[in-house]
């Protein structure tokens, strides 16, 4: 890769795995709705602006039923679950659990037609993945954290089928335009909750308060634009390997900044996880380096 790319690269590696860490500091001080409806108005008012002067209100309005299935699958419904299960959940542990969402991508894919075959190197990946898991929940997760487990599989069902919807229904729409849609609508839904539970915002620690705007600035409306450039540089194969990465620094900054300790369950469950998730997404083929549709297909944290 060039020398942008790299620096691309290593940007999103790091800001997509700081989120867990922020959102885990700002449900201290208020409700899950209160952090995604914040983070989701932080995000439109820089992203709205660009969708606007691009020119491309006109396409998104042409797309708005399966704009709002993703939205659905991509901000509205994991977000909320997310702040949710880091209410009982380390950073940490969250931020490793949202790691199987490549290999259940490559298995909802395949079960859907869209991918290429599985080989005997992807189904190793997925089983190694399963066997990190299940390693990971059987020594760190006690069980009155269950429903947490339970929120956080939810997400990843919504991040590992919401690139089905984009590359089916949304292929005319870009990345940037999809996501600002998205910011909008889910920040409508959740403002009735939300606004009554404004005032206590000012009064809020300045690092609670610090993490929201991260979480809305950096982590989302930055975040996005440098994915779509590095997109765009390296193309969405290269551009994903960021998916193996973000685990590791959400583990290494919980640890960290947090105190929360590095257990057993990390130690053996990071590496099969991290390994299993590179083996289940290897395609057999090439795949095209510009495609818009390919955007969209990671995880937004």
């Amino acid at each position: 890769m060039s020398r942008r790319g790299w620096l691309l690269f290593a940007a999103m590696s790091l800001i997509w795995g700081i989120p867990y860490l922020l959102i885990k500091v700002a449900v201290a001080e208020f409700s899950p709705v209160v952090v995604v409806f914040l983070r989701c108005l932080i995000g439109a008012v820089l992203l709205v602006p660009w969708t606007l002067a691009r020119g491309q209100l006109r396409v998104a309005l042409r797309r708005w039923r399966p704009l709002l299935v993703f939205t659905v699958l991509e901000m509205t419904g994991p977000w909320l679950l997310l702040s949710a299960a880091e209410q009982s959940l380390s950073s940490s542990l969250t931020g490793l659990l949202v790691a199987a969402v490549p290999f259940v991508a490559a298995l909802t894919a395949r079960l859907a037609g869209e991918d290429d075959r599985l080989s005997p190197v992807r189904i190793t990946g997925m089983l190694l993945g399963v066997v990190g898991i299940v390693t990971l929940l059987g020594l760190d997760v006690a069980g009155a954290q269950l429903t947490a487990i339970g929120a956080v599989a939810l997400v990843v069902v919504g991040y590992a089928t919401a690139p089905m919807v984009v590359s089916r229904k949304l292929p005319d729409v870009s990345g940037v335009t999809a996501s600002a849609f998205a910011l909008v609508v889910t920040a409508v839904v959740y403002a009735p909750f939300a606004v009554p539970q404004l005032g206590a915002v000012p009064s809020a620690p300045v690092h609670t308060l610090l993490s929201l705007a991260a979480l809305g600035v950096v982590c989302t409306a930055v975040a996005l634009a440098l994915f779509f450039a590095l997109i765009r540089e390296v193309g969405p194969q290269r551009a994903l390997v960021i998916t193996f990465v973000n685990p590791a620094v959400a583990v290494l900054l919980g640890v960290l900044l947090l105190d929360e300790p590095f257990t057993l369950g990390l130690a053996l469950g990071l590496p099969l996880i991290l390994l299993g998730c590179v083996l289940a997404t290897r395609r057999s083929g090439a795949r095209g380096e510009h495609s818009d549709v390919g955007d969209l297909n990671t995880a937004v944290p």
